[in-house]
């Protein structure tokens, strides 16, 4: 059974830093391209930031020069070091493997920016 599972969420004040991390098992992912993706009450899940399996790096405009996604196919991990959050920063935080024609899920990581 393929399990996703994410850790490193937490409260920062902003300005601060995390590590989000994620980890993959049931399954090896060296091959495919992984995403991170946030969510908040109300609205739909938006993408962040994603790795191709050559290491090439995509960011959605409200975190780029903030946010660096990065793997280990070794591990079969992905992380995203995230930098000099903001309040808006504040969400779900989903580590994710969009094969097809299933996609895979983490059970999500709450990040909370706040004074």
């Amino acid at each position: 059974q393929v399990q996703l599972v994410e850790s490193g969420g937490g409260l920062v004040q902003p300005g601060g830093s995390l590590r989000l991390h994620c980890v993959a098992s049931g399954a090896t992912f060296t091959t495919n391209t992984m995403a991170w993706h946030r969510q908040v009450p109300g609205k739909q899940r938006v993408l962040v930031a994603t790795i191709s399996s050559g290491g090439r790096t995509s960011y959605a405009d409200f975190v780029k020069g903030r946010f660096t996604i990065s793997r280990d196919n070794d591990k079969n991990t992905v992380s995203l070091q995230m930098d000099s959050l903001k309040p808006e920063d504040t969400a779900v935080y989903y580590c994710n493997v969009p094969t097809f024609p299933r996609p895979y899920w983490g059970q999500g990581t709450q990040v909370t920016v706040s004074p």
